[in-house]
């Protein structure tokens, strides 16, 4: 069997007992856990929707790449997995009589104990229950019924005192608690004697678990199964017990026959498909071979091939059961897993192995085989899923053949396929598109419409997988557009080119397109997929005039804005000796700032500075609001927008990183205002305190430049001579002139790289 090294390794793991145990449910709840826990965050990948196609039992097993089950997540539902059944069941049983949410309580939620008291208070032996026992309503249920029902009931309570376990996800085999005394003789006993046969199959049920737990040599296990298995129906309780047999077989390595039982519970009923999935385990291929000589009928071998193509190999299966039965429903989930799992490896960038696509070609020619039969009950699936896979391929042209095969095969009326339709026929017309012109977007204009709905829950098709479909559409869109240096149309679908942003000019042509009162229906749709407001843009001007210093038109361009102010978090213009957001945004301030009288009060400042006021105050006060509006200070929030890439989250730059605007980084505009405090300063803590703000500027310095990669490249001459000289300069400063200062003891008292300077020297 040529599977591929997933498959050996799941081959050869350990299968749980826990979820052998799934199959333990009798009156109380399943021991064991479902085990879907998502390994990590994966984004949408798939466009193509399984769930039009497939019969929704098979669910849990469409493909994906984080969970164990589709659909379920993380969940230890198996706990209470049959907890419906066993009610419901037991409430036909008594022909509805006996009061619904008092069978819950009894079956799922009652000790042994409680059972008993219930009981005797049920036969006048006690006249009160106690106050915690709910009222039980068994409305005109015979006596001899609910004598029955309690004496099983009872017997039951300890079985699943003895089975039932919460150890979750061990690998290990599952010990039993303690066996209660004489519970096996207690279960034949009362099984010899009941006569009814719905609690006599149950009782059934409790002998085999018993014995299989009990493990013992004699084979009780199979031998009380094969005694009485013609005596009752093949119901839901009946495969139950069957499982135990299976995993009685797993147990004696009979692995053939193990898989065989296990399929047949898969087989029949949505409820028993997880259990069994987990358990069947095909070990190699001269046990397989074996097992599907176990099958009596060709929908047996089509179950075991199924089962096996979910599990390691979905081309093999489809080739083997269409060759049995191509109408057979069990082909429709293979495919969707050949699929989805195509998706994954191609289609969206990956790059795969040789061998990964020798065996993508040989899956697509299988399904190009079977679409060409027209022989299968749902002929526009392959076609669609030929289609598709062509598509992934860039065979353009093919892809197209197959969807209009399909179209012309649809089901009358099934608008969910038609969207599915639509969806891969949208990408296949984008994707061949050799330019945008007038003719293209035209047509564009009301799928582009279509998907911005979905996407916007304006329009809702259960199911429809179209996230990814929005990025592939976007990205081959804004590629031709680029291709014909069209660059407006180029970011409204693909956003990424941020040195667009850094041209003004361009940044204002977008504003005009978004002000524009005659747009085009097709700029309208495309704009749709423009993630940037023209708030987003006015604010982007502005800021990018501030650090010009060209403070006047900031501010009119922030006049632009709808009323959309947010206050900074720290007071921009006040200085520390050591930076400290937190200790800034904590602090109590006079004066919250917003970006627009932020921008305000600095020019106002500035003007008084050009006029020759308070030069020294106002000085400090300006380089402290440059100092805070880069990365390093208090007030970086006021750059941060949807426009600006603030690069990555620390100072340190390595290799293969963005690097942040350098305008959120230089210490140029800060050092020349700190420059003029100190040469207006009227004291010699005033001139301390400027330099030293000089020296945190010039070691900002240091990290902007582009040499420094870490403080080992200090010490390599990575960086630049006059960016070190400058630092340590100021430091020489401080020491020679200011020493005497209460600034220079503070300096020396916080600033770590000051006192080992200050040591040194």
């Amino acid at each position: 069997m040529n599977w591929p090294t997933s498959t050996f390794q799941n081959l050869t793991r350990k299968p749980s007992r826990k979820f052998l145990l799934v199959f333990s449910l009798c009156t109380l709840t399943i021991a064991g856990v479902i085990w879907a826990c998502a390994d990590s965050y994966e984004e949408e990948y798939s466009v193509f929707t399984p769930e039009y196609f497939v019969n929704k039992q098979y669910s849990p097993f469409f493909y994906t790449g984080n969970e164990v089950y589709y659909g379920l997540g993380y969940t230890d539902g198996s706990n209470t997995w049959y907890n419906d059944n066993i009610v419901d069941e037991w409430y036909e049983h008594f022909n509805h009589q006996f009061n619904k949410a008092s069978l819950q309580y009894l079956l799922l939620k009652a000790s042994a104990g409680a059972v008993d008291s219930i009981y005797r208070k049920s036969t006048g032996a006690l006249k009160v229950l106690p106050a915690k026992y709910p009222a039980i309503v068994t409305g005109n249920v015979s006596p001899k019924m609910l004598n029955a029902f309690y004496s099983y009931l009872k017997l039951a309570k300890n079985a699943e005192a003895y089975s039932v376990n919460d150890q979750y996800y061990s690998w290990d085999k599952v010990k039993p608690n303690h066996s209660p005394v004489n519970l096996g003789p207690a279960l034949v006993g009362a099984y010899d004697k009941e006569t009814d046969p719905f609690i006599k199959e149950r009782i059934w049920f409790q002998m085999v678990r018993y014995y299989y737990f009990l493990d013992e040599p004699s084979n009780r296990t199979v031998k009380l199964f094969d005694q009485f298995k013609d005596h009752f129906p093949k119901n839901l309780i009946y495969y139950r017990t069957m499982g135990y047999v299976a995993g009685y077989y797993y147990r004696q390595k009979n692995y053939a026959l193990s898989n065989y039982l296990y399929s047949l519970c898969y087989d029949y009923t949505y409820k028993l498909k997880i259990p069994s999935f987990w358990s069947f385990h095909p070990q190699n291929e001269s046990d397989w071979t074996a097992t599907l000589k176990l099958a009596k009928t060709p929908e047996e071998k089509i179950t075991l091939w199924h089962m096996l193509g979910v599990q390691y190999d979905a081309g093999r299966a489809i080739k083997t059961i269409a060759a049995i039965n191509p109408k057979s429903e069990k082909l429709d989930l293979l495919l969707s897993r050949l699929i989805n799992i195509r998706e994954v490896g191609t289609g969206w960038g990956n790059t795969t192995t040789d061998s990964v696509k020798k065996s993508d070609n040989a899956g697509k020619r299988l399904v190009e085989d079977i679409a060409s039969k027209n022989n299968t009950a749902k002929p526009y699936y392959w076609n669609l899923a030929a289609g598709y896979l062509n598509f992934l391929d860039s065979n353009y042209t093919s892809a197209g053949k197959y969807y209009a095969t399909a179209k012309n095969q649809f089901p009358a009326g099934d608008k969910m396929i038609v969207a599915q339709a639509k969806l891969l026929d949208m990408m296949l017309y984008i994707k061949s598109l050799k330019k945008m012109d007038a003719n293209a977007e035209v047509k564009l204009i009301e799928p582009l419409n279509w998907l911005a709905n979905l996407r916007d829950n304006k329009l809702k098709i259960k199911d429809l997988r179209f996230s990814n479909a929005i990025s592939v559409c976007n990205l081959a869109i804004s590629r031709l557009y680029k291709r014909q240096d069209n660059t407006i149309r180029e970011v409204c679908f693909n956003n990424n080119a941020q040195d667009f942003y850094a041209d003004s000019a361009r940044v204002q042509h977008m504003i005009d397109l978004l002000n524009k009162p005659d747009k085009t229906a097709f700029e309208k749709a495309m704009l749709r997929y423009y993630p940037i407001t023209l708030n987003n843009l006015y604010y982007h001007q502005a800021i990018m005039l501030a650090y010009q210093q060209k403070l006047p038109e900031a501010i009119a361009q922030l006049k632009k804005m709808t009323p959309e102010n947010f206050l900074l978090a720290g007071n921009p213009f006040t200085g520390r000796l050591t930076d400290c957001h937190d200790c800034d945004h904590e602090a109590p301030q006079k004066q919250k700032f917003t970006p627009l009288s932020f921008l305000q009060t600095l020019y106002t400042l500035d003007s008084e500075i050009k006029q020759g006021k308070n030069v020294y105050r106002n000085a400090y006060a300006v380089a402290n609001a440059y100092y805070n509006i880069t990365y390093y200070g208090n007030a970086r929030l006021f750059y941060e927008s949807d426009v600006v890439a603030t690069g990555p989250t620390g100072r340190y730059y390595y290799e293969g990183e963005p690097r942040m605007d350098d305008k959120l980084i230089s210490m140029q505009v800060a050092i020349k205002y700190y420059q003029l405090a100190r040469k207006n300063a009227a004291t010699d803590e005033q001139r301390a305190r400027c330099t030293f703000m000089l020296s945190k500027c010039a070691l900002n310095e240091v990290y902007n430049d582009p040499g420094f990669n870490g403080y080992e490249k200090l010490s390599e001459g990575k960086i630049s001579k006059a960016v070190i000289d400058a630092y340590y300069n100021y430091f020489a400063e401080l020491k020679a002139k200011y020493n005497q200062t209460a600034y220079y003891k503070e300096a020396l008292k916080e600033c770590g790289y000051f006192r080992t300077y200050s040591d040194k020297k």
